[in-house]
């Protein structure tokens, strides 16, 4: 029998995917340690996962890091958290550069310590030229926060004479999204077990396939990532059309 990775068309991947990196918590419970402990084991997983990712070919990468409702934990999770984020990046910023992968980040980056965010752009200027994989970290993200800002923002350059409120269309909306120079995902995966968004990309995630399991963020590995792409090309994806048109569609004149 194939492999997964044998399984898997390298012709039809997901140009996109986005992953809610769940399950760090408890997996550091369920060792008997503190919840900081899954965090930084979570750590391997992101390397692991944008290495595969960037083996296949896939050529965006979007990972949930930290929403804006995380500001709201136990402090000394939030401070190290932090921290981590800091030192994962001095750390990786070498490897992206060697693999050709760019990074982006998207979010409310005004609510970080002024430490994270410098050495966050940093990071983004040093990845710059690259042509690679592009991998975009959600940090201090939230939809519905990204959703208001883009409204605040069409609100004020139609105040300001730029946008003619009865031409706004999706494209206008889009165009305001942290997204905006991106496709939508079109696989969005969710580890530990959770069947929920939380606030991820709702506008983005309209017509993505969604994959649910069970496995905790730090144990997921790319065989899991293989399983989740070998999943998603046995859908049948739609867009609101019946099924005989979209094999009509694909049938070679």
């Amino acid at each position: 029998m194939p492999t997964l990775i044998e399984q898997i068309d390298k012709s039809r991947l997901p140009k996109h995917i986005a992953i809610i990196m769940d399950g760090n918590g408890r997996w550091a419970e369920e060792q008997g340690q503190e919840r900081l402990y899954g965090h930084f084991h979570g750590v391997e997983s992101v390397r692991n996962i944008v290495e595969g990712c960037a083996e296949l070919g896939i050529g965006y990468l979007t990972l949930y890091a930290f929403s804006t409702e995380n500001w709201d934990r136990p402090q000394q999770e939030v401070d190290g958290l932090m921290a981590l984020l800091v030192d994962t990046i001095r750390k990786e910023v070498p490897v992206l550069n060697k693999n050709n992968i760019k990074l982006h980040v998207i979010g409310d980056l005004k609510m970080l310590p002024e430490y994270a965010a410098a050495e966050l752009q940093e990071a983004l200027e040093m990845t710059s030229h690259n042509t690679g994989l592009n991998l975009v970290m959600a940090l201090s993200y939230s939809s519905r926060w990204e959703l208001v800002n883009a409204v605040k923002n069409i609100g004020i350059d139609v105040k300001a004479g730029k946008i003619d409120p009865q031409k706004i269309d999706q494209n206008t909306l889009q165009q305001y999204l942290t997204t905006s120079n991106l496709p939508d995902p079109e696989l969005m995966i969710r580890t530990s077990g959770e069947y929920r968004i939380s606030n991820f990309l709702l506008y983005q995630l309209a017509y993505a396939e969604l994959y649910f399991t069970n496995t905790r963020w730090p144990d997921f590995r790319k065989e899991n990532l293989y399983e989740a792409i070998v999943d998603f090309q046995n859908r049948e994806r739609r867009f609101g059309k019946t099924g005989s048109q979209i094999k009509t569609e694909t049938v070679p004149a």
